[in-house]
């Protein structure tokens, strides 16, 4: 599990130190999906687990009510999700996930970005033997679960557990996040946060000035309002870590 305690590290960037940041992205997911398969959590798989990501995450209700209701709304913009690829300056990967009303603007930010910082946006897929697309669970264990018989169900969905002290993290194929989520609902297990992620399938050393070169465009990214999450292959340093 060396790889994935790794990667999580590196997940404690700034990316979304503040909460109205975090709450724009998650709100954004919740009427992408309530569009998609409906405002009803009970019928809707993909909006009840986000709206836990939401309870985890201190959103206040009123605001995932908002989000839902966004979905109906005619006044509304139409989210797209939309991957862009491409080099930071010192070769890193970057993948950066979006969503977005107008793509067109979209497009001409990143690409911006990539420019202005010595990097260059590449074309989609380009990137994507760089990383693992997984499933990741969030999940709250109890004493009614064995985690030697967990961990045996867990392999009919390509997934394997990293346990903590207070929480267990599922790591699946990309594919199986809606088995992976019923599997856990109808086995009883609170499931606290749930999402996708791109690991890297290997990380790339930096100088410290390489480092800070690379977090300046990072923090474009994330400072773009149409940005959901950015993704790299630049090994995290330790300390930060």
């Amino acid at each position: 599990m060396g790889r994935a305690f790794e990667y999580r590290k590196a997940r404690k960037l700034k990316r979304w130190g503040n909460m109205s940041r975090t709450f724009t992205r998650i709100g954004k997911e919740i009427t992408i999906a309530a569009k998609a398969g409906g405002p009803d959590p009970d019928m809707n798989p993909r909006l009840r687990v986000l709206m836990q990501n939401a309870k985890a995450a201190n959103m206040p209700k009123d605001t995932v009510e908002r989000a839902i209701k966004k979905a109906t709304d005619k006044d509304a913009g139409d989210y797209k999700e939309i991957v862009y690829e491409g080099y930071g300056p010192h070769g890193i990967a970057i993948v950066v996930e979006t969503a977005t009303d107008n793509n067109q603007r979209t497009v001409a930010n990143v690409r911006s970005y990539f420019n202005k910082h010595g990097g260059s946006l590449g074309t989609q897929g380009s990137l994507s033997f760089l990383f693992d697309h997984k499933s990741v669970f969030h999940v709250k264990p109890n004493a009614e679960t064995s985690q030697e018989d967990f961990e045996l169900n867990l392999m009919d969905f390509e997934a394997e557990l990293e346990a903590e002290d207070e929480e267990w993290l599922i790591y699946g194929a990309f594919d199986q996040f809606a088995n992976i989520q019923k599997f856990l609902e109808e086995s009883g297990l609170e499931i606290v946060s749930a999402e996708f992620e791109r690991i890297p399938n290997d990380y790339k050393e930096v100088t410290p000035e390489q480092r800070e070169a690379i977090e300046k465009l990072l923090e474009k990214f994330e400072e773009d309002e149409d940005v959901q999450n950015v993704f790299h292959n630049m090994k995290e340093d330790e300390e930060e870590a």
